[in-house]
C-alpha cells in the first residue's frame, strides 16, 4: 500500500537480467487471482519481453485477430517522474498471458508504480552470490495434439521461428514420452520449448502438469549461469540459500562416462564433482506438480539436448512415482490405478 495500490501488492526481485514479480491480493474476494489460484495451483500468469516497439506488434496481432490473436490489453502508456513506459498484454496458451515492455528512455527502478524497499533484510548482503545472470528459456506444456498449433501461433503472432525439436521416438522412457518444439525470435534471444504428452505405457509427467495445472501453462524457467558447480554446491550459493534439487539417477553419469569414452567432447568440469551435485550435462557428435526452476550453464552448445532431456524427463518422472501419478494407460488413452 506504500506504493498507493489498495488492491494488489507486487515485488519485483533481481538477480542479473533476471527478473520475478510477485503479486497477491491486499484484500478478501479479489476474483481474478483467486479463480486463478484455485484452478491452478502454483504457477506463471505472465511472460514478459522487453520489445522496441510495442504498436508495431499490437498491430501484428491486430491483423492476426481473425485467426486467433486475443489482445487482453491494448498499448497503453504508464508513468511516473522517471520516464514513461508502454505496455500491451496477449493472450498465449492456456490463462498464460505475454506482456511487452518497451521502456525506451525510462530511468526508474523497475516500473512506473515500484518504489525501493522501506525495509531491506541486513542478512541478505551477507550470502553468497546466486550467480546466475539471464533466462535462458521458459517451457510450456500443452495438452496432446496442440502442441503444432501453439508453435504455428508464436510463428504468426510474435514472428517466432523453430529453432529445435524431438519427438517421442527420440525421447522416451520406459515408461512414456512427449513430443518437443523449439521457438526464438529472429536473434534468438528468446527460447520457448513448447512440449506435449505422447502416448506411453504410463502417464506422462507432461499430462501430470497439464492435469494438476488445469490447463496449458509455464512448467519450468530456466537460468543461465557461466559457473553452474559454483552457483549450486555446498557451503556456497543455491544451496547455502535453502534451495533444493531434484535427484539425477547414478545410472546417469555411469552411462555418461561410457559416452565419453568414444567422444571427441571435452568435459572441462569433473565428473566426480558434476555426480556429486547432481549435475546434467548434454552435449553433440537437455506437493501440486506444476512449475519449477532449471539452472543451466551452455559451453558452446546451444541446443536443447535430447540425451539431457530424456535425464531430467526421468529426474521428474521418479517424482512422478512418488507422488503415486505413473500409472497404466490403456489401449484407449485413458489411465488407470495399478
Amino acid at each position: 500500500m506504500e506504493t498507493g495500490s489498495r488492491d494488489v501488492v507486487s515485488h519485483m526481485v533481481k538477480q542479473g537480467k533476471i527478473i520475478y514479480v510477485f503479486t497477491s491480493a491486499l484484500n478478501p474476494g479479489n476474483k481474478e487471482m483467486g479463480d486463478h489460484l484455485v484452478k491452478h495451483g502454483d504457477g506463471v500468469k505472465d511472460v514478459a519481453f522487453t520489445v522496441e516497439n510495442c504498436d508495431f506488434l499490437v498491430e501484428v496481432n491486430a491483423d492476426s485477430r481473425e485467426r486467433g490473436a486475443v489482445i487482453i490489453k491494448e498499448s497503453h502508456v504508464v508513468e511516473d517522474k522517471f520516464g514513461r513506459v508502454k505496455l500491451a498484454v496477449l493472450q498465449t496458451y492456456g490463462d498464460t498471458t505475454h506482456t511487452f515492455v518497451e521502456r525506451t528512455g525510462y530511468s526508474g527502478l523497475f516500473l512506473p508504480g515500484f518504489h525501493a524497499p522501506l525495509f531491506c533484510n541486513p542478512f541478505l548482503a551477507k550470502l553468497p552470490s546466486g550467480k546466475l545472470d539471464f533466462i535462458d528459456h521458459v517451457v510450456g506444456n500443452q495438452p496432446d495434439h496442440e502442441m503444432v498449433p501453439i508453435v504455428e501461433w508464436y510463428q504468426r503472432n510474435l514472428l517466432f521461428h523453430r529453432y529445435w525439436s524431438v519427438d517421442d521416438k527420440q525421447l522416451q522412457t520406459e515408461y512414456s514420452a512427449l513430443r518437443s518444439i523449439v521457438v526464438a525470435n529472429y536473434e534468438e534471444t528468446v527460447k520457448m520449448p513448447i512440449n506435449e504428452p505422447a502416448i506411453g505405457k504410463r502417464k506422462s509427467q507432461i499430462q501430470e502438469y497439464v492435469e494438476y495445472y488445469g490447463s496449458a501453462g509455464v512448467q519450468h524457467i530456466a537460468m543461465n549461469t557461466s559457473d553452474i558447480i559454483t552457483a549450486v554446491s555446498k557451503p556456497h550459493n543455491l544451496k547455502e540459500r535453502g534451495m533444493e534439487f531434484m535427484a539425477v539417477p547414478d545410472t546417469y553419469y555411469q552411462q555418461l562416462k561410457e559416452k565419453l569414452k568414444s567422444s571427441k567432447v571435452q568435459i572441462v568440469e569433473d565428473i566426480n564433482i558434476l555426480e556429486e551435485l547432481k549435475i546434467l550435462v548434454d552435449y553433440d557428435d537437455n506437493d501440486r506438480p506444476t512449475v519449477f526452476l532449471e539452472v543451466i550453464q551452455r559451453h558452446n552448445h546451444q541446443d536443447f539436448g535430447a540425451g539431457n532431456f530424456k535425464s531430467l524427463f526421468e529426474a521428474i518422472e521418479a517424482d512422478q512415482n512418488a507422488r503415486g501419478n505413473l500409472i497404466i494407460l490403456t489401449p484407449n488413452g485413458t489411465s488407470e490405478k495399478l
